[in-house]
């Protein structure tokens, strides 16, 4: 189905006032930062604030959400204890140069609170000023010591998920297959939503997506090539898979994976390429394309039926429930649904 042409007119009419990311990367990044730290804290998450160690020395600042289980009687008086099933490692999206965890503490408090698991942000470096590979290699180191239990002591490496959204999603792929090459710690499981994996967006890419989808649906196919531009540091880093991880030579041995994609997104049909490449090569997957979905709708409201819904699948796979595939559904189911 189409989506409505209202709602379709004001996503084009948001578009087209968008600035331009190349001059004005610094200005939106202001705005976002300013609008993070309106953020309300909700009383049934705990909010703490530590560090990782990069392997430079610089302190990468983490931000850590545990959903609570309060319990108030007359008798016993008030009882909070930690009530998570996990714990989640968030890479946030931003193209790499906006975004931190002041502006995804909501989405993160939420996270937390509707998958009943412990998570922890990572306030990686920024291009432009660190550029590629440095947001990648403080993701893994976090990673790394999250899984050592140098971070939180009681995080479970059997209970860890990588996730992340957009160039966080990115990124998440990123630390798999660094984890995959060097060995130091192995995930299980990964999350990935709208995720760039490719490294052409050009008129003559591939990918229908881009050119479907990159004019008028928020994310334009320019922005994407301005956000890469942006984070690389030279030529040679735009053939490199640690930025593209579809183009890696092989995607054997990658955690259990959950891609979900943006039906009028431009890095649509990327997103379901690499899930398509995973179960080629051996690895658990499902990947899932949101109707109506379009790029960066994860931090939406909650009261979204969207955003509901993306809960409700991501829920599905961490418990290892089984997937709606029938009925009117408000996905596309495309790959592990047997």
């Amino acid at each position: 189905m189409p989506m409505n042409p209202v709602v379709q007119a004001v996503i084009k009419a948001i578009t087209l006032v968008q600035p331009d990311v190349a001059s004005s990367w610094d200005a939106q990044r202001k705005v976002e930062d300013a609008a993070g730290k309106l953020t309300i804290a909700d009383p049934r998450c705990r909010i703490d604030e530590i560090t990782a160690t990069a392997d430079d020395g610089y302190e990468i600042p983490l931000r850590v959400f545990t959903p609570l289980d309060i319990d108030f009687s007359l008798k016993a008086g008030l009882h909070v204890n930690e009530d998570h099933r996990g714990t989640i490692l968030y890479m946030h999206g931003g193209g790499w140069a906006n975004g931190d965890v002041d502006f995804y503490s909501d989405a993160c408090m939420r996270t937390a609170l509707k998958l009943e698991r412990r998570v922890i942000a990572v306030d990686y470096r920024r291009s432009p000023e660190c550029r590629f590979p440095v947001p990648l290699e403080d993701c893994y180191a976090v990673a790394r010591a999250l899984f050592a239990g140098e971070v939180i002591p009681d995080a479970d490496p059997e209970h860890i998920v990588l996730m992340g959204d957009s160039a966080g999603g990115n990124l998440t792929a990123g630390v798999s297959l660094l984890a995959r090459e060097r060995g130091d710690f192995a995930p299980r499981t990964q999350i990935l939503l709208y995720p760039l994996t490719y490294n052409d967006h050009s008129e003559d890419t591939l990918f229908d997506s881009v050119r479907e989808n990159g004019e008028d649906y928020i994310l334009t196919r320019q922005a994407i090539v301005d956000y890469i531009e942006l984070y690389l540091r030279t030529p040679e880093d735009f053939h490199d898979s640690r930025f593209a991880p579809l183009i890696a030579t092989s995607l054997a041995d990658m955690p259990r994976t959950l891609v979900i994609t943006a039906e009028y997104d431009p890095l649509r049909d990327e997103g379901e390429a690499f899930a398509a490449r995973l179960d080629a090569e051996g690895s658990e997957v499902a990947c899932f394309r949101m109707t109506d979905g379009v790029h960066g709708y994860f931090l939406y409201p909650s009261v979204l039926s969207l955003v509901r819904d993306t809960y409700r699948l991501i829920a599905h796979f961490l418990d290892d429930d089984p997937i709606p595939t029938e009925g009117k559904l408000p996905w596309t189911p495309l790959l592990g649904t047997d």
